[in-house]
């Protein structure tokens, strides 16, 4: 068993203080983004963790890409008949995160998903290269296979039906936005004493913030 006890880094880069954040935390959540892609040292910014609870009871955790976010949430684009997508009709309530090492920083999203409009599932479809899509049509997401062999010969199939065709969405496939109940900005700090700012949406809409132990 290998010890990692002694794995240990000084958080230095930046600081999260009451004095120095907007009331909404989609600004906040902006203002972050930008400044790590600036910053760089970052593969794929719009990395982030999804977990649902699945059919089986259980947590499950998992890299998606975020592809828009504004004042109404946060969109991601998958499988509606893949276990992500069971488990989110069976409970929308999901959990997003974001882990920036570049500039010490994580951000976890409490919210409740929902399908995007056909429109919106439609446009950004149309927007992705022909393999991409042709991708999200061949994969039976989240189902056991026989081998590698399957998605490629299927895939194969698919490039000859579509040659010089329109590619169009599946219906098992689109978006969903996740409108958010709490969000949660982590920044490192020295010795272990980092800063925790929580927003947690209220009845009347808007956000009440509070500092948080480390």
């Amino acid at each position: 068993m290998k010890d990692l006890s002694n794995y240990r880094k000084s958080y230095e880069k930046s600081e999260l203080l009451e004095s120095n954040i907007p009331e909404d935390p989609i600004n906040l959540f902006n203002k972050w983004f930008h400044e790590t892609e600036d910053f760089g040292g970052q593969d794929e910014v719009n990395a982030m963790t999804v977990s649902t609870i699945g059919l089986d009871g259980f947590p499950k955790a998992r890299v998606v890409l975020l592809k828009k976010f504004n004042e109404e949430g946060f969109i991601f684009y998958t499988n509606y008949t893949s276990e992500k997508g069971k488990a989110i009709a069976n409970n929308p309530h999901v959990c997003l995160s974001f882990f920036w090492t570049s500039l010490e920083r994580q951000v976890i999203i409490k919210g409740i998903a929902e399908k995007t409009s056909d429109t919106v599932s439609d446009n950004y479809f149309s927007s992705r290269p022909d393999g991409s899509k042709l991708g999200a049509i061949v994969s039976p997401q989240s189902q056991v296979i026989p081998n590698r062999e399957f998605l490629e010969n299927n895939l194969k199939l698919l490039e000859e039906e579509f040659k010089d065709k329109e590619i169009t969405r599946p219906l098992n496939w689109g978006g969903y936005l996740v409108r958010p109940q709490e969000v949660e900005f982590w920044q490192g700090r020295p010795n272990r004493l980092h800063d925790r700012i929580r927003y947690q949406l209220q009845e009347d809409f808007n956000w009440k913030i509070e500092r948080l132990s480390s």
